[in-house]
């Protein structure tokens, strides 16, 4: 399985969570011997005001983030485009998913999943999209971009209770009819994380179910980091999707 990563993305870029030493690195402790790994390059300009307006650019620039941001909407880019042939996933940060046209928080800036999609669409390799964001937090920048242009679906789970948040995303899925799926993954809604709602098992079974879903369908999947921040937990969460997303 291809990982699409940067050493950059080791760097501490800010003082927030997502950008804290160490995090990439118990990710990569944990799936290394288990994957490729492919360095990525960033995102054109084009892509990224596809997806955000110019002022909202200027801003991440001037704060020094630019540079960093572009990296990891180019590795959804890649992941994205990989997805199409196989399961692909891009281990990048900034995350993305609280970042809208012309405004951002929580730890993003630019929106990767909407650039890697929108990049999908406008080349002509996708029709359709469905995203599954399973972070704790509610993916409001993808929706606010995406939501209204009609080919993308998206879809984040809300249950509290695990069983129940598997069979919401069992059900929602089952009812697809698009050309690729896109994961955001976010990690911590896991029982020792902030959400304290899954177990590791959950997320290699969310995995699961996205490939099979990919395999009646004759499409392609790929995911991308989102949150997740308690490293000791981290690392084995990410290995546990990527095998679900095998079909393992």
């Amino acid at each position: 399985m291809k990982v699409y990563t940067h050493e950059d993305f080791k760097s501490v870029y800010t003082m927030d969570p997502a950008a804290s030493p160490g995090r990439m690195e118990s990710i990569l402790a944990a799936i290394e011997d288990e994957v490729t790994l492919e360095y990525v390059y960033p995102a054109g300009e084009d892509d990224i005001l596809a997806v955000h307006t110019k002022r909202h650019v200027q801003s991440v620039t001037r704060a020094g983030l630019y540079n960093i941001a572009a990296l990891a909407a180019g590795g959804a880019i890649q992941a994205a485009v990989s997805g199409l042939e196989e399961p692909s996933f891009a281990l990048i940060r900034p995350p993305g998913h609280h970042a809208s046209a012309d405004s951002a928080w929580g730890f993003c800036f630019f929106n990767n999943m909407a650039v890697a999609l929108e990049h999908l669409r406008a080349s002509g390799r996708i029709k359709k999209a469905h995203v599954l964001d399973f972070d704790l937090h509610y993916g409001d920048g993808t929706v606010n971009i995406l939501g209204g242009r009609g080919f993308v679906s998206i879809h984040n789970p809300d249950e509290n209770d695990r069983k129940a948040y598997l069979t919401e995303v069992e059900s929602t899925l089952r009812a697809l009819d698009v050309d690729i799926i896109g994961v955001s993954a976010g990690f911590d809604n896991h029982v020792h994380d902030w959400g304290s709602t899954l177990l590791t098992e959950d997320y290699q079974e969310m995995g699961r179910m996205v490939f099979n879903t990919c395999g009646r369908l004759k499409i392609g999947c790929f995911g991308i980091l989102e949150g997740g921040y308690i490293q000791s937990v981290l690392g084995a969460n990410v290995r546990a999707f990527l095998k679900g997303l095998q079909g393992l």
